[in-house]
């Protein structure tokens, strides 16, 4: 049986890397700057930030 979410690198605007959750369910800050970089959508996470790449 397959997880139902992966985890993704995100990229804030002060250039810190964050791995998120792509289904979480809050919002999600930049531990650095506190900027918001991922809200909930009841589903997969609507990015603000630029993501990287998907980990697995």
């Amino acid at each position: 049986m397959e997880p139902r979410g992966n985890f993704v690198k995100i990229k804030c605007k002060c250039k810190n890397e964050q791995v998120v959750f792509d289904r979480a369910s809050s919002e999600i800050k930049c531990l650095v700057c506190g900027e918001l970089i991922a809200k909930p959508t009841g589903g997969k996470i609507s990015m603000v930030a630029r993501p990287l790449e998907d980990l697995k």
